[in-house]
């Protein structure tokens, strides 16, 4: 009886959390158990990545922290809202911002098996293709079922086309390539690259998942003005 209490006490917890991820404007993009998916820092339980969705931007630009015109306003939503969810679910929360050093989230993103390594060397998702934005984790200390990655392999092995490749007008990013960091920023300070700062990176949304992922502009302007301050 004690061991069907405790199923059904682990149904109920996985539920919420994905119920009260989505009214956060988040969704639980990746999950895994440590014990089962050896991953840095932590070594059982189970582990819940929470990504942006939607939904997400309009309820950031509705709370507090972007409205008082202070610095990292997503940084600061992310630690009080994933914050808060991981008290109420009694779990712990992992932020991939904060360091150093830093939570080694890409070592759990992709040990999640629905975050790939892209032929640009981006990270890639099943389902929001390269418009990826991890705002937290959740560790539980018991393990709970999780459902299994919908994808057995990446999705850029089935995309023989890679375009996003081929869409950095500066050819930033080439297949199994480093990221050619200077040659990305010199761009964006050129008139030209007025359409990547404002639209976001032509090579990110070249994948055909990332049309998907349904992500706002403004969001992605915001990103884009974090990653290169002008």
């Amino acid at each position: 009886m004690e061991h069907e209490t405790l199923i059904r006490l682990a149904i109920f917890l996985a539920l919420f959390a994905l119920l009260a991820a989505a009214e956060a404007g988040l969704a639980v993009q990746g999950a895994l158990h440590p014990a089962r998916q050896p991953v840095q820092a932590l070594e059982g339980g189970t582990l819940l990545l929470l990504g942006t969705d939607s939904s997400f931007w309009p309820l950031l630009k509705a709370a507090p922290e972007y409205r008082d015109g202070a610095p990292d306003p997503v940084d600061r939503w992310s630690a009080r809202v994933v914050g808060a969810l991981a008290e109420t679910l009694g779990g712990s929360a992992y932020f991939p911002f904060g360091g150093p050093p830093y939570t080694p989230f890409i070592n759990w993103a992709l040990a999640s098996g629905r975050f790939f390594t892209s032929p640009s060397q981006m990270m890639v998702h099943d389902q929001a293709g390269m418009m990826i934005s991890l705002r937290g984790a959740i560790h539980f200390e018991q393990e709970f079922d999780i459902p299994p990655p919908p994808l057995a392999k990446s999705p850029c092995l089935s995309c023989p086309s890679r375009p996003c490749l081929a869409a950095c007008p500066v050819s930033a990013l080439s297949d199994g390539a480093p990221y050619d960091l200077a040659a990305c920023h010199g761009y964006l300070d050129t008139r030209a690259g007025a359409g990547c700062m404002t639209g976001g990176c032509l090579s990110r949304l070249a994948c055909p998942l990332s049309r998907t992922a349904r992500r706002n502009p403004e969001q992605t302007a915001h990103h884009m003005r974090h990653f290169h301050p002008q």
